[in-house]
């Protein structure tokens, strides 16, 4: 079977397929056009999310039997389109929980601590103590919306720390020893911390919006680690001002363009963002709560594991 791979990756990836029989062909930097000219040759796509896998790409693809991510998300990808095809996808959610959850509890200890801002001050030679009391996570309740991979990674690591942990999931019958599942209704009452890990899919887009934060019963803190398209920047920025969100820690951003390389689709950064920089209750990183050394390695060897599995 011939490979095509469009990202690099961990050397892992090529040196044990390659082992296992497979032929690798490697191309990061032709266009899309140019892609669909050639991979109607080809088995099967690794990829990031360099390029969008549309219906008329899979057209070209006539012997394709497999697409493989390597990452948790699938969005770059018409998934029903391909599965019509018969085309097998492959995604690796597995690899980098551990890193999600870890980069989500640290960006909530930072958060609620003003840690991002106290060391700034203290290396312009600022001393306060009293204007940056942090806020305790002990006693309060963490509401997780998507209790799979990433928001049970999460809610492990909410253990120790004396709190209520609940989950609310589409999906019924999640909840686990970590997290109480719950229904909406309830989350939005009892939570003080909420934090998003859903995938992009059309019933998640703007998720997070004006009138679903106005049901909570309580002001909360808000943390995104999962999809920029799930939340409503400019209703976040309004609840933030208003007060009803006491802080928002968060990865990934609403501008971010398709290929999460870039932070902004145009010169002109959009008025809510322009908050978002400057409000020193924001934390941001840029979409690396899943870049760690380890998941590095550990993406790659789910994905080599998934297509012997598959196709050996």
């Amino acid at each position: 079977m011939k490979i095509l791979h469009l990202d690099t990756n961990h050397e892992l990836l090529l040196q044990q397929l390659q082992a296992a029989g497979f032929e690798n062909h490697e191309d990061y930097h032709s266009s899309k056009e140019d892609i669909e000219k050639k991979i109607a040759t080809y088995d099967g796509i690794v990829l990031r999310s360099r390029i969008r896998i549309d219906r008329d790409f899979l057209k070209a693809a006539k012997n394709l039997k497999f697409i493989a991510r390597v990452g948790a998300g699938l969005e770059n990808i018409d998934c029903e389109y391909a599965k019509s095809q018969g085309i097998q996808l492959i995604a690796a959610p597995e690899g980098n929980r551990t890193a999600v959850g870890e980069h989500a509890m640290g960006m909530l200890l930072s958060l609620m601590n003003k840690l991002h801002v106290v060391d700034q001050e203290v290396r312009q030679g600022i001393w306060l103590r009293e204007a940056n009391r942090g806020t305790e996570i002990e006693g309060k309740t963490v509401g997780i919306i998507g209790y799979g991979n990433m928001g049970k990674s999460f809610a492990q690591r909410l253990r120790g720390f004396q709190c209520e942990v609940i989950c609310y999931d589409i999906k019924p019958h999640v909840g686990d020893e970590n997290a109480q599942q719950v229904s909406l209704e309830e989350l939005v009452e009892r939570t003080d911390i909420l934090s998003l890990h859903t995938p992009q899919t059309p019933e998640t887009l703007y998720l997070i919006n004006q009138s679903l934060i106005d049901r909570f019963t309580k002001p909360f803190w808000f943390v995104n680690t999962a999809r920029g398209k799930s939340v409503d920047t400019a209703a976040l920025v309004q609840s933030l001002k208003s007060g009803k969100i006491l802080g928002a820690a968060l990865d990934v951003l609403e501008y971010e363009k398709s290929s999460f390389e870039n932070l902004f689709s145009e010169a002109q950064l959009p008025e809510p963002m322009q908050y978002l920089l400057q409000a020193p209750n924001v934390l941001l990183s840029p979409h690396i709560a899943g870049w760690t050394i380890e998941s590095k390695e550990k993406l790659a060897q789910v994905i080599v594991d998934k297509i012997l599995f598959h196709f050996r």
